[in-house]
């Protein structure tokens, strides 16, 4: 589907959800939030289970809801919310829906390509990525990886023309491969070069190990200056992490910010509502060394503003 990953989002939800379907979505960040809007914008009925930004996803909290609302059809997860770097049990919640027979609509933008699992043990009936991310390509166009039996009972339910996902795939099936509208050819181009260079890292479990050892000298270096992570270890995930802001009254993100950019790193800000963080990413063509030189820098950066480490 040609856009943004949220793109594909948007056709999934609005595509195979029939008209009297019932969605449970899991806000614990701004993306499970972004499910819940376009759910709403569709005017598709949606039981939401809000969670703090900081605590992966409940299964009990979901079971509860299955068990209590049998008009709940489908349930949405973000894999990796990367509002904060937390990884949601994708797998628990697969075992869920399996269990009360509801489809599984996994939001995995941020873990496909990074993360070694599959489609089976994620238990998604559609599971949905895009082009970039740990994929390595670049933005253009995203895809939804669906269970064949179920998809195919989909046809007409879409609440949109260009992001009718059934009839896209039915125009592939039939045609060759052709999109229905403008396809995005040099982004296919450019994801055809970024899966010869994953297979040539050693695919998935290869990049998952790069990934992971980046995260812990990221975590590690900005640690020993007293820089802490907002997520718990045993709930992080290696594609990005959210850095409280130092407790030194000198620190201040905005200056801090300019003065990294100024030194070739540009960092997130922030998009916690109940603390004040910054966050940096550890996917993409970046490798270790990458991020022993950034740790220099924030040390050389907290020397030039004065800050405490």
């Amino acid at each position: 589907m040609q856009g943004s990953g949220t793109f594909c989002v948007e056709a999934t939800v609005g595509s195979v959800l029939p008209p009297d379907g019932r969605l449970l979505v899991v806000d614990n960040g701004a993306y499970g939030r972004r499910i819940v809007q376009i759910a709403r914008r569709l005017r598709i009925d949606c039981t939401v289970i809000e969670q703090p930004e900081t605590e992966p996803a409940d299964p009990q909290r979901i079971e509860d809801s299955l068990r209590s609302d049998p008009a709940i059809t489908h349930v949405a997860l973000v894999h990796c919310e990367t509002t904060t770097g937390l990884l949601n049990p994708a797998a628990e919640t697969g075992r869920l829906c399996r269990q009360f027979d509801k489809r599984f609509i996994l939001d995995a933008m941020s873990s496909f390509g990074g993360l070694p699992y599959t489609i089976r043990d994620a238990g998604a009936d559609y599971l949905i990525s895009s082009a970039n991310k740990c994929l390595q390509g670049v933005p253009g166009f995203g895809f939804v990886l669906a269970h064949r039996p179920t998809f195919e009972g989909t046809a007409g339910w879409a609440r949109s023309l260009s992001l009718d996902l059934f009839d896209q795939w039915r125009e592939m099936d039939s045609g060759g491969g052709k999109w229905r509208y403008t396809s995005p050819t040099h982004v296919v181009a450019a994801l055809a070069q970024a899966l010869a260079e994953l297979e040539a890292e050693g695919g998935v479990p290869a990049r998952h190990r790069r990934y992971c050892e980046n995260h812990r000298v990221l975590v590690e270096g900005l640690g020993r200056i007293g820089l802490r992570t907002l997520i718990a270890r045993e709930h992080q995930s290696p594609i990005i992490t959210s850095f409280l802001y130092s407790a030194d009254p000198r620190f201040s993100f905005p200056v801090f910010y300019e003065a990294m950019k100024r030194r070739g790193f540009v960092l997130y800000p922030g998009k916690v509502s109940q603390a004040e963080t910054f966050r940096i990413g550890t996917i993409g063509h970046v490798f270790p060394d990458d991020f022993r030189r950034l740790v220099h820098n924030v040390c050389a950066t907290f020397d030039e503003l004065g800050v405490a480490r």
